[in-house]
C-alpha cells in the first residue's frame, strides 16, 4: 500500500506514491525506473501540489481524490522525463504536459530549469512558474521550502516540509544523481551535498526520487553514516571518485 505519513489527523497530508507498484501499475518501464511521486497538501482545505508527476497522471488524480484531495500544482525536482515527462530513450512517459491538459495549474521549478523543461515536456514558458532557492510554496497553511541543489542538472531541487526531505536524485539513500549528464556538474553535486544540504538537520526524514534501497525513507542522520558520498573527504576526492 501507499505510504501515508503522519496519521489521518494530522493537518499535513503527505503521501508517498511508487511507479509500477502504486501507479502506472501497467507500465513495465515504470516498474523499472522505481520512480516515486508524492502529494503534499492540506487536509482541511483538501488541496494539494504532486511533486514529479510523470508516467500516469490519471492514477495520482485518482489517488488524491480518493482521499478527498485535490491537485492543484506540481512540484518539479528536475526536467528528466522520468519524473516530468518526455521522451525517456524512445519511450513515451506522462507528465506535466498531460497534467495539464486535464486542468490549468502552476508548475513550480528552479528557474535554472525552466529552458530544459520547456524543451524536454514540450511546454510553454507561461505554464512554469520560476524559482530561485530558498523560495517558498504555500498550498492551504502548508508551507514547502524550494532548496536549489545544482549537479545532477542545473536547476535540481529539493522540498524541505515539516521535517521531511523530498529530494529527487540529487540525494538517495545510497548514492547521488549521476553527474556524467547533459546540464550535469559534479563540482556542483558535491557542494549541494556537503554545502546546501549540511543544515537538515540528522532528524529529518529523506524521501528520495527512487526505491534504489530496500527502505523508502530514512532520516538525515541515518543517510548520512551510511550513504558512500558522504564518505569523500574533500572536492579533490570527489573528482577522482565522480
Amino acid at each position: 500500500m501507499p505510504q501515508e505519513t503522519p496519521p489521518p489527523n494530522s493537518r499535513l497530508y503527505f503521501r508517498q506514491l511508487l511507479a509500477g507498484r502504486d501507479f502506472a501499475k501497467t507500465s513495465p518501464v515504470a516498474a523499472q525506473m522505481v520512480n516515486f511521486a508524492y502529494l503534499i497538501g492540506d487536509r482541511d482545505t483538501g488541496r494539494c501540489l504532486a511533486i514529479d508527476p510523470a508516467w500516469d497522471v490519471a492514477s495520482l488524480d485518482e489517488a488524491a481524490e480518493a482521499d478527498g484531495m485535490v491537485i492543484e500544482g506540481a512540484l518539479a525536482t528536475h526536467y528528466h522525463p522520468d519524473h516530468v515527462g518526455g521522451d525517456l530513450m524512445g519511450h513515451p512517459v506522462e507528465g506535466i504536459r498531460e497534467i495539464l491538459e486535464r486542468r490549468s495549474m502552476p508548475i513550480h521549478c528552479q528557474n535554472s530549469e525552466i529552458e530544459w523543461i520547456v524543451k524536454a515536456c514540450d511546454v510553454s514558458r507561461s505554464d512554469l512558474v520560476g524559482h530561485d532557492g530558498g523560495d517558498r510554496v504555500k498550498v492551504g497553511s502548508i508551507e514547502i521550502e524550494l532548496v536549489h541543489t545544482p549537479g545532477h542538472t542545473p536547476g535540481s531541487q529539493c522540498f524541505l516540509v515539516d521535517g521531511k526531505l523530498v529530494s529527487g536524485d540529487t540525494l538517495f539513500l545510497q548514492g547521488c544523481g549521476r553527474t556524467d549528464l547533459p546540464g550535469s556538474d559534479p563540482d556542483e553535486m558535491y557542494r549541494s551535498l556537503t554545502q546546501r544540504l549540511a543544515r537538515v538537520p540528522a532528524s529529518t526524514v529523506v524521501y528520495p526520487g527512487h526505491l534504489y534501497d530496500p527502505r523508502p525513507c530514512a532520516t538525515m542522520g541515518e543517510t548520512r553514516k551510511t550513504n558512500y558520498v558522504f564518505g569523500v573527504s574533500s572536492l579533490e576526492a570527489w573528482r577522482r571518485a565522480f
